[in-house]
């Protein structure tokens, strides 16, 4: 197995503590955003062998397993990270697999370079994800029911949501969420900044359920982002608790530390809190226009100790170990690949202690022991 070295990514809405303090490490002063564990191309993993794309690369069936690349080609199918939100990030949506590749071939067929500020997608693959919190954790995920979105906007008392108001108790579920949220999105800009000025006005001076939309308003003034951030489910993570975001559900992550996995991909369709490309045809091409709870999930008993997170995806697998002092080792060995991330205490796999933050790569195949008295995440594929 090899100790992994992995890249920091400074992105404006880190936290600047959150991932200095699980590391042990002073605070750099700087925004420290996200840590990448993985073989993504954009900042793999570093290991005494070479990058992780390195050694995928000259022997994948070794390091992968042949069932692994027989499924999802010759490469890691995931990326695993230490996410710290200090700051809302973007309202945000991801295609599933067929929209992914018919939106990748249809701008690669129109010559839109990858870099491109307004290209939607990056890659042919789907971005299904889970966060599991370690902190405290705040999101929006998936729409609430139309009539409890027509009550929040509501009370505020701001004249110009009020045809939002209508829009959500005279349609259908899916025409009524569709409509208002096109509607938030294409409306005048700086009518939009007003009416966004004064509900934030209206959210501070309420308190209660408003204070988190007067914080999102806070990072991002006049967005419409924070009109339609009120669409959605607000939820606050306790710590070992998850949600998982499938294709099309519109999710942002407000603050708070959480370990995150996804398939290994960067397609992302924003509906606001952003200064960056807001695509609003693509967008409702993509978003499910549905109500449904947020979904919080709870990992499940499994033997030896395992805690799993299930989800309907097969590029990923994430569960748990809690290992109290004086507990016998752990065998995880498995035909595929596994990453090895320490979250708390220490825990020793192979020839390696591993402190909070610290992880390893095993190969699959490969003979995997855990111990010691900490937590331990591992992350893998299903075949």
């Amino acid at each position: 197995m090899d100790r992994l070295d992995n890249t920091i990514r400074p992105y404006a809405w880190g936290s600047p503590t959150a991932i200095p303090k699980l590391l042990g490490v002073e605070p750099s002063g700087e925004p420290q955003a996200e840590m990448w564990m993985g073989a993504h191309p954009g900042a793999p993993s570093r290991t005494e062998r070479g990058t992780l794309v390195d050694i995928i690369d000259a022997n994948p069936k070794a390091e992968l397993g042949e069932a692994a690349v027989a499924r999802f080609g010759p490469r890691l199918p995931f990326l695993l990270k230490i996410l710290a939100a200090g700051a809302p990030l973007s309202l945000q949506v991801h295609p599933d697999l067929e929209q992914a590749r018919e939106g990748y071939e249809d701008e690669e067929r129109r010559g839109i370079p990858v870099d491109a500020p307004h290209r939607n997608y990056k890659d042919a693959n789907h971005k299904p994800e889970l966060i599991c919190a370690l902190t405290e954790f705040d999101g929006l995920c998936g729409f609430r029911a139309p009539e409890q979105a027509a009550e929040l906007l509501d009370g505020l008392g701001v004249d110009s949501l009020k045809p939002y108001v209508d829009l959500l108790r005279a349609h259908p579920e899916e025409a009524a969420l569709r409509e208002v949220l096109t509607a938030i999105l294409t409306a005048d800009r700086e009518e939009m900044a007003h009416t966004v000025a004064e509900s934030t006005a209206a959210c501070t001076r309420l308190g209660g359920d408003y204070l988190p939309y007067a914080d999102i308003a806070h990072h991002y003034p006049g967005d419409p982002g924070v009109i339609a951030a009120m669409l959605l489910n607000y939820v606050r993570l306790q710590p070992g608790e998850a949600l998982f975001l499938g294709a099309g559900i519109p999710h942002a992550y407000l603050d708070g530390l959480g370990v995150e996995i996804m398939a290994n991909s960067d397609n992302v369709l924003r509906c606001g809190l952003t200064p960056k490309h807001v695509d609003v045809p693509e967008l409702l091409r993509i978003v499910r226009f549905e109500a449904a709870d947020a979904g919080v999930l709870r990992p499940e008993a499994a033997p030896d100790g395992e805690e799993v997170y299930e989800t309907p995806i097969d590029e990923f697998r994430l569960s748990r170990y809690v290992l109290p002092e004086g507990t016998t080792a752990h065998d995880l060995t498995l035909p595929t690949p596994q990453i090895l991330l320490c979250t708390a205490g220490t825990v020793r796999t192979g020839e390696y202690d591993l402190a909070p933050g610290q992880s390893v790569f095993v190969p699959a195949g490969e003979k995997a022991e855990v111990s010691g008295a900490g937590t331990v995440f591992r992350a893998t594929v299903i075949v």
